[in-house]
């Protein structure tokens, strides 16, 4: 029996990738962070499967321990600060962990377990102002937020360990991938949890930014999966994943409004207030190079996604 730990484990990826594992017979360990409030809702169907330690990616020692005492075959590096518009407001945490916080498992994995194997979850953010479209591994990086900074640290410091190390490190640059465990902050949850309480009479309208930026959206139980083949194979090896189509997001409330057999212009007005500092225009991956070489292909369509999370939160809301 192989033994993961996953950071990052009550996140949307990190529920998804504990139940994929555990599906192939894993021992699954969750590393969280010591809170007051325990929130680990998207674990609940999973209770007594996945055990949970404590650590946290700005303290060294903890990692340290977590790693020597768990002695994984695979490390998934999941946790971050992860919403870019925070990322403006606190931009020093985003890069202590999503940035630093890298380095720092790395270290704990180079010191304790160099015989695991790593992978670190990039993002299409780095590719910020795309230098071209569509975006491949060789793309040029260009970040336009704190977040997008930060994890283009965390992807070269995972290729330095790589390559310094000799440690199997990957890293997948994961394009924007959704679920009914996203969270509400984020504008696809944002969205589909609006047409529901809209559908349920709790609300009337529905504020948004920009309708215009473009975005390539999957499923995240498509995307954990391909996590997993990456650290399958013979040499380390960074991947886009992606669906390789692009939505903007008036397309994406188009979807999301349509489930519920809504008209969306009734409902939804621009809000300045919501309109990044400094915009990424259009996102749109191409997978490629994971179809060729993990034989990965996404299974849920955006239109499929979107349903799944409107109905989904209808049921929530009690008007399914």
């Amino acid at each position: 029996m192989k033994t993961a730990l996953i950071t990052g484990v009550t996140g949307q990826d990190g529920s998804y990738l504990a139940e994929f594992l555990l599906g192939h017979d894993y021992r699954v360990v969750g590393m969280v962070r010591r809170s007051s409030v325990d929130r680990f809702e998207r674990l609940e169907h999973l209770e007594g499967r996945v055990e949970l330690i404590q650590g946290d990616l700005t303290d060294q020692t903890s990692l340290d321990i977590a790693v020597r005492d768990v002695e994984p075959d695979e490390i998934y590096n999941l946790a971050a600060q992860s919403f870019v518009p925070t990322s403006w407001n606190q931009p020093g945490l985003t890069g202590e962990v999503t940035g630093l916080g890298v380095t720092r498992v790395l270290e704990a994995m180079r010191k304790n377990r160099p015989q695991a194997r790593f992978y670190q979850a990039s993002s299409s953010e780095m590719f910020g102002k795309v230098i071209e479209t569509p975006q491949r591994e060789s793309t040029p990086f260009y970040p336009r937020s704190p977040y997008g900074v930060a994890k283009v640290y965390a992807h070269w410091i995972t290729v330095n360990y790589r390559e310094s190390y000799d440690l199997y490190c990957c890293s997948g640059i994961l394009f924007n991938h959704e679920s009914p465990r996203r969270g509400f902050e984020f504008v696809s949850r944002k969205v589909s949890d609006a047409v529901a309480r809209i559908v349920a009479g709790k609300m009337d309208r529905l504020k948004m930014g920009n309708l215009d930026a473009h975005r390539d959206w999957g499923f995240a139980g498509d995307y954990v999966e391909a996590m997993w083949m990456m650290l399958q194979g013979d040499e380390p090896r960074d991947y886009v994943v992606a669906t390789g189509v692009s939505h903007s997001v008036r397309d994406l409330v188009s979807a999301a409004f349509s489930a519920a057999d809504l008209d969306w212009e009734r409902y939804v007005e621009i809000d300045p207030k919501l309109i990044r500092p400094a915009e990424v225009d259009t996102l749109v991956g191409d997978p490629t190079k994971a179809r060729a070489e993990l034989g990965w292909t996404p299974k849920i369509s955006f239109d499929e996604l979107m349903e799944m999370m409107v109905r989904s939160d209808m049921r929530r809301h009690g008007v399914a």
